[in-house]
């Protein structure tokens, strides 16, 4: 296996670092199993996944959410 240096990285393009990042991502994600989470995570996921599938209509669309963000609305005072 080739390495690469963060010096080298940081020369390439954004759009090629962009890039980068994405086939990592989508490398890390073809194995999720690998992926180790806490107990404590996993009974908050748990919890969270029954709360939804209790009332799967709560909570906010995907608009309102993209609305909260552009207007800075999600922002709390």
């Amino acid at each position: 296996m080739s390495t690469i240096s963060i010096a080298d990285i940081l020369e390439l393009p954004v759009q090629e670092r962009i890039r980068l990042v994405e086939l990592i991502w989508d490398s890390v994600a073809a194995v999720p199993e690998a992926l180790e989470i806490s107990p404590s995570l996993k009974a908050e996921l748990d919890m969270r996944l029954a709360e939804f599938e209790a009332n799967p209509e709560a909570g906010y669309s995907w608009d309102q959410v993209k609305s909260h963000l552009k207007d800075g609305s999600w922002r709390t005072a």
